[in-house]
């Protein structure tokens, strides 16, 4: 072997990397302890993205393409590594490969409750997880802050990294963003896209990466948070608490035309109002009616063998009249009521006996 064949497999000519893992993010080319010679090529594939350090400081950064390595085109590294005269002579680099493609499907989760306050149910846990989609766009913060000095960094040894930094910024942006746990419960893709402007700009200035699609697969809530949520949900079926009592009256009637039939109907008209109206206020604030209005005074039940009674209203429904006809009936005895306060009240008994009347 010649000396200068000698010389030359003590240089690199030709720098190039061809990635086929699939998930390395970063790669220090080994040099062997070859120093770089003056005019080398420097190749970098679509997706990756070349870093020169020297002496501990970040030089200079090639793209996509096919370079040749001169003065020209290494400025940076000439002004580190004291050129005064241009780039002759062969010399030390580190030479880093760094993979800017899209990283999908990455999953994060909360290994704990959130805590969240909620307009509608006041302090809330939640638990929630799904996948994000990230690429590196600043080269040296990420190889500054994440990677560091590592030959050959892969995903795996940064997804715990950012699912950590992931849960952190999704609490914070939960709590910045004030969302409704119905809707964050409900709306996931919509989340998902309103919470992104805000996790971004953190990790983009911690980690040099930016996250292109941030989604939440499931958000689960504490039981009784989910109860509270079913009755809601059941309330919005209900509707309006007349329409509600009408159908209940309805199914009765339907079951059966006798007159025991007919006889029962006062009982489970007070029964569907008793449901409803509670139903109402288990989803209303105490003191408080639908809306942030305050209620109207419910009438005291005047407990008749142990069943409620009705009001001339009520009983205009079962009967099939207007509620002046009623007032009528019991004005001229016909129907017993009694008179508490400045209304009526109809005792089960006294309209079962005016129906078999």
């Amino acid at each position: 072997m010649s000396i200068l064949d000698l010389v030359k497999g003590q240089l690199l000519e030709i720098i190039e990397w061809t990635d086929d893992s699939r998930d390395t993010l970063s790669f220090r080319y080994p040099d062997d302890d070859k120093e770089i010679k003056n005019g080398a090529q420097l190749i970098v594939r679509e997706s990756q993205q070349v870093q020169f350090v020297a002496a501990g400081k970040y030089g200079d950064a090639f793209g996509p393409g096919k370079h040749t390595l001169s003065t020209e085109n290494i400025p940076i590294l000439s002004d580190i590594l004291g050129w005064k005269y241009g780039f002759k002579s062969p010399f030390k680099c580190d030479v880093y490969y760094v993979n800017t493609r899209l990283f999908t499907g990455n999953k994060w989760g909360t290994s704990n409750p959130v805590m969240m306050r909620d307009k509608d149910f006041g302090v809330v846990r939640l638990r929630a997880f799904g996948t994000y989609d990230f690429k590196i766009v600043d080269v040296p913060k990420f190889l500054r802050e994440v990677a560091g000095t590592d030959q050959n960094f892969r995903l795996d040894e940064f997804a715990d990294t950012m699912r950590s930094r992931i849960v952190s910024v999704f609490t914070d942006a939960l709590a910045t963003a004030n969302v409704p746990a119905l809707d964050v419960a409900s709306r996931y893709s919509e989340m998902g896209d309103a919470l992104l402007p805000i996790i971004n700009p953190a990790v983009s200035a911690k980690y040099g990466i930016e996250i292109t699609s941030f989604l939440l697969e499931n958000v689960s809530v504490p039981p009784e948070v989910e109860q509270a949520i079913d009755k809601r949900s059941s309330m919005g079926v209900i509707g309006n608490l007349n329409d509600y009592v009408k159908y209940q009256m309805g199914q009765a009637m339907a079951a059966g035309g006798d007159a025991s039939s007919a006889a029962t109907m006062p009982a489970q008209m007070a029964m569907g109002f008793g449901m409803a109206q509670e139903m109402m206020r288990s989803m209303q604030q105490p003191g408080q009616a639908p809306g942030g209005a305050t209620p109207p005074p419910v009438p005291a039940a005047a407990p008749a063998a142990g069943l409620e009674v009705l009001t001339p209203e009520q009983a205009a429904q079962v009967l099939g009249v207007s509620v002046e006809d009623v007032l009528a009936s019991i004005t001229s005895g016909d129907l017993k009521a009694r008179k508490i306060g400045n209304a009526y009240r109809i005792a089960k008994g006294a309209l079962d006996e005016f129906l078999r009347g």
